[in-house]
């Protein structure tokens, strides 16, 4: 799907990607994330990446919200007490209540995803790259990951932002790939 791509983001861009499904979105988010690896070419990425991939992925659905979010940390490259300090940021971020303390298997959809996002965002990486996420959100949650996508903006830092709203390229981000 990736066939003849080649592509340059600049720190400090926010870029939508758009497309068909199969057309190889997640393909690309996922090699930007060395989640997978490119069968040939090059990709080189300059920064820490926290990537939001698929909703949840990675977390132990018969872990707390709180040790999921601890240990995503730790795997971002956190120590365990930086992990732990981020957690009061985390918990308010996904505003979810007593849940943050319950297996996240009994979660809302859009509870997984306040947890997920809430981590990967609360992560700070240098480059953010989220994949369809925001679809399963709720529109306030969705107004709250917008409004840290500003401040990441104001920040200088990179978002990676795939999605099938051409209305939402078109009002967050700097340029679209189809």
């Amino acid at each position: 799907a990736l066939s003849g791509v080649d592509i340059e983001i600049r720190r400090g861009e926010t870029v939508g990607v758009l497309g068909i499904n199969g057309a190889g979105k997640s393909t690309l988010m996922g090699i930007v994330a060395s989640v997978i690896a490119p069968s040939s070419g090059s990709v080189e990425v300059n920064g820490r990446v926290t990537a939001l991939l698929e909703l949840g992925a990675g977390f132990n659905p018969e872990w707390t919200g709180r040790q999921n979010a601890e240990f995503f940390g730790i795997l971002n490259g956190m120590t365990p007490a930086e992990a732990r300090a981020r957690l009061p940021e985390i918990e308010a971020f996904a505003d979810i209540g007593f849940h943050f303390d319950q297996p996240m298997r009994t979660y809302s959809s859009g509870m997984y995803l306040r947890v997920a996002f809430a981590a990967a965002i609360c992560a700070d990486p240098d480059i953010f790259v989220v994949d369809e996420a925001l679809a399963v959100g709720d529109a306030r949650f969705q107004n709250k990951c917008f409004r840290r996508f500003d401040k990441f903006q104001k920040a200088g830092k990179t978002i990676l932002f795939v999605t099938h709203n051409q209305e939402l390229v078109a009002r967050y981000c700097s340029r679209g790939l189809v």
